[in-house]
């Protein structure tokens, strides 16, 4: 095996459709054959830088520990704490301009499988915003100015100017439209309690027979309270 197979994938939306495929021999997963997919040293190293590049307080540190790594970082970049790239093929991650990645989020550029492993590119877009403890499969790119909410799987491409969340993360709300939408079912619901509350009135007052505690209990037992008193006098 080597680090760059001759198997290239086309330039669709699908992650699936750009990732590189590499079957593995044997009865053995793929996992079992990772020193045939990439030297041990040079994965060691790449720990070592990844381990720097997690705790380190300096964002400039952090972003010189990527650089060393490989990772293709542009101006402005902020690489958030225990954040980590790919430790097997960090040289696949795109860092665009103002581009950040939060806590603990994770860029994995390969997934081990049973009968092959598979490598891919990462682009964060300008000025993307990837939430903490994210994590953001081969093959993705996530366009400029998206955002990832945090705890979110990214298995697909985020458009330009939108936000995912979820797992797996999906497209969420927030245009015009759909806030007009929410604004009248929040009406129809508040006009529903209205007439809702003005019916349980209706009924209780029926109940009692439109009385009050000054003019009796509801029961007839005033207009005889009435009667007595007229009586005795």
């Amino acid at each position: 095996m080597t680090d760059n197979p001759d198997v290239t994938a086309d330039n669709s939306r699908s992650r699936h459709d750009r990732i590189r495929r590499h079957p593995t021999p044997g009865v053995r997963n793929s996992l079992a054959h990772w020193t045939s997919a990439k030297h041990p040293l040079r994965v060691a190293l790449n720990y070592l830088f990844v381990w720097f590049a997690r705790i380190s307080p300096s964002l400039r540190l952090r972003r010189w520990c990527l650089r060393r790594l490989g990772v293709t970082v542009e101006p402005g970049v902020s690489w958030g704490l225990e954040a980590t790239p790919d430790v097997f093929w960090p040289e696949l991650i795109t860092m665009e301009k103002h581009a950040i990645v939060g806590y603990d989020a994770t860029l994995l550029c390969h997934e081990f499988l049973q009968d092959e492993y598979r490598t891919g590119e990462i682009v964060v877009g300008e000025r993307a915003m990837i939430g903490a403890g994210a994590i953001v499969l081969p093959g993705v790119e996530i366009g400029a100015g998206a955002s990832v909410a945090a705890n979110s799987l990214v298995t697909r491409d985020v458009e330009p100017g939108t936000t995912v969340a979820g797992v797996p993360a999906r497209k969420m709300g927030g245009g015009s439209e759909s806030r007009g939408e929410t604004q009248t079912q929040s009406q129809s619901w508040s006009q529903g309690q209205t007439e809702c509350t003005a019916d349980q009135k209706r009924t209780e007052w029926g109940q009692t027979g439109g009385v009050d505690g000054d003019h009796g209990n509801g029961d007839g037992s005033g207009d005889a309270e009435e009667n007595e008193e007229s009586s005795n006098a």
